[in-house]
Formats: structure tokens, C-alpha cells, sequence
């Protein structure tokens, strides 16, 4: 590749986090027509659109385009069978940073661009982000050499937008560590004054939706939209071959509605109550626990007592409600 033969264009990998508005930001400032790639966590919503994301909106503030990677099954996969393993809870780290750093180089050819940014920070996060990994992490995803980090590129080996003088390094950064005080400094000398707040880590971290990862990935089939319902309503393992989410609120039961024609079985009560939506296989023996767990959480009356029983979208029969299942057994269930 011939940098002086083309106009210098580089892919920053963009959350919408401080970092990587930081790094985006510091190398648009010397001239290089930068374009954020967004990868779109199976957390969010299939159905919400990618320019009403809160990142898409705090972009707007470097003044910088964006592409949308929404995470498919190939990222699937990558999450269900990680090489470097899992951190604390359901978070493959290193294997979700080299894919999407894969995703970024792909972008990056397809654009022409030279190189790609990221706002990693030496020592900032103790999994991913120390020097050796850092490293690892850039030889696994094929760009050597090419992967800019502009926060800390004063602590690793210069790269070759630098060698060539496409980026000057002398006004880069040499920021390390967890603390945030140089990135705040910098985000107010940049002009940038809104970002999402630093966080322990993506969904996968969380202590209640990592056990709904790892019980999902342990009941193949699954896809990304299950990965977005572990994050919707209560969850509960009925049995081996089956599982149920309950709604908590209005909001969810409107949720799980949109998506009844992907639920192997669904439930809607006729009275006030929540949905219940299924994945598995399901047979008589199962429908007074089913209606039970419903009526936990429902208000059945005499005269509106009734539940339809969905089958793969197909209304299949009335279940009538029976008594509210007891605490202590819906607990044993609860994943």
C-alpha cells in the first residue's frame, strides 16, 4: 500500500464513550478524513434505528461520519465460543476487540482508508488493554502496524501512519492508568462536552444477564434477537427443553408483542397481566405451571380468567387460569 498515493482516510472504532470520541476527535484535528464505525451490541433493540442512538448523536460533535456494524450471527458465535475465554461473568473481551477491530479493517479497505483508531488506553481496563495484549490484540486482527491509539500511542512503537507523517505523533498522547482526569482535560480543551459515562463494562458483565447468556448459549438454537431478550422481563428455565421470559412492565409486554412470530410459544392473558414468551418445546404437561407463573404476576378475575396459547405464531388454544404458582418454586426456576 502506497500512502502517498492516496488522500489519508482512517476508520476509528467508535462507541460513543469519551475515548474513542477523544481519539477520533485528535486525529481529525491533522487533516485525516476520519470515519467512525459504530458496532451495534445485540443489547440494543433490532427494530431502533442507528441514527437516534445516543453515540450517532454525540458524533455529531467532531463533526465526523458514521458506519453502523450491527452485530449478526457471525458476532454470535464469536460470543457463544470465545478463544481467549471469558472475563468475570459472560465477556469475551479479547475476542469481542479483535472481531470488531476485523469489522474495522474490513470498513477500512472498503473505504480506501489507511489505518484505524482506537482510544484504547495503556492499563485502563486489566483484560484487554495492557501493553502485551494490546499488542496481541493488533497481530490477531491483522493490522499491524496499522492500528493508531492515540491516548497512549506515546507508550507503544510508533506506527506506520506516524513513520510516514500522515499523524504526527509529537502532538499525541501518552495517557495511562484508570483514571479519567487527562481525558476530561482533553475532552474540554477539544471542545467535546457530552459523552456517555464511563462503565464497568457492556451488558455481557452484568452478574443477571451474563447467567441468561451462558443458560442461552447452553439451549442451542439461539440468535442475536435472544441475546437482545436477555436483556427483557424475568427469565425462567421451565425444564430442559424450555424457557420463558415474563414481562415486568407495559413497555416490555409491548416489546415481546413486536417480537411473538420468532417465540416458539407465547402466552397473552385476557385480564391484566404480562406476556410470556417462549423458546423450547413445550407439551400439555407443561401448561398449569405456565398459566400459574402468569397468574403470579396477572390479576385473573372470575369472569376474565382466560390465556391464549401461541404456537410458533399459530393461536392453538384457552388456557384457564389456575392459582398463582408458590415464591419459593418460581425462584428455583429463575435463571
Amino acid at each position: 500500500m502506497k500512502y502517498n498515493d492516496m488522500k489519508a482516510k482512517a476508520i476509528a472504532l467508535y462507541s460513543g464513550g469519551l475515548d474513542s470520541l477523544l481519539a477520533a476527535a485528535i486525529v481529525a484535528r491533522q487533516g485525516v478524513g476520519v470515519i467512525g464505525l459504530h458496532c451495534i451490541l445485540p443489547s440494543v433493540d433490532p427494530q431502533k434505528p442507528p441514527e437516534s442512538l445516543a453515540a450517532a448523536q454525540l458524533a455529531k460533535q467532531i463533526d465526523i461520519p458514521l458506519e453502523y456494524y450491527r452485530c449478526d450471527e457471525q458476532y454470535m458465535q464469536v460470543i457463544a465460543h470465545p478463544e481467549h475465554g471469558y472475563g468475570k461473568r459472560a465477556n469475551p473481551c479479547i475476542d469481542c476487540k479483535i472481531f470488531f477491530l476485523q469489522k474495522a479493517k474490513e470498513y477500512m479497505q472498503r473505504h480506501n482508508a489507511l489505518f484505524v483508531i482506537t482510544g484504547d488506553v495503556v492499563g485502563q481496563r486489566p483484560m484487554s488493554q495492557y501493553k502485551a495484549m494490546l499488542r496481541h490484540i493488533e497481530k490477531e486482527s491483522g493490522l499491524e502496524g496499522i492500528l493508531l491509539r492515540p491516548l497512549s500511542a506515546k507508550l507503544l512503537p510508533p506506527t506506520i501512519p506516524e513513520q510516514k507523517g500522515i499523524v504526527n505523533r509529537d502532538v499525541l498522547y501518552a495517557i495511562s492508568g484508570r483514571s479519567r482526569q487527562q481525558q476530561m482535560q482533553l475532552a474540554q480543551d477539544l471542545g467535546i462536552r457530552n459523552f456517555q459515562s464511563p462503565a464497568g463494562g457492556c451488558f455481557l458483565t452484568m452478574p443477571q444477564i451474563a447467567s441468561r447468556v451462558k443458560d442461552l448459549f447452553a439451549h442451542p438454537p439461539y440468535s442475536t434477537l435472544d441475546l437482545f431478550l436477555v436483556t427483557i422481563g424475568r427469565h425462567y428455565r421451565l425444564h430442559d427443553k424450555a424457557s420463558i421470559i415474563v414481562a415486568r412492565n407495559e413497555e416490555e409486554c409491548i416489546i415481546l408483542d413486536r417480537y411473538k412470530q420468532h417465540a416458539d410459544f407465547y402466552l397473552e392473558p385476557d385480564f391484566k397481566g404480562p406476556v410470556m414468551y417462549g423458546r423450547g418445546t413445550i407439551t400439555q404437561n407443561d401448561y398449569l405451571l405456565l398459566t400459574q407463573i402468569i397468574a403470579r404476576y396477572g390479576s385473573p378475575t372470575m369472569t376474565e380468567n382466560s390465556i391464549a396459547l401461541l404456537i410458533q405464531g399459530q393461536r392453538m388454544h384457552n388456557l384457564m387460569v389456575d392459582k398463582p404458582i408458590d415464591d419459593a418454586l418460581l425462584n428455583q426456576m429463575r435463571i
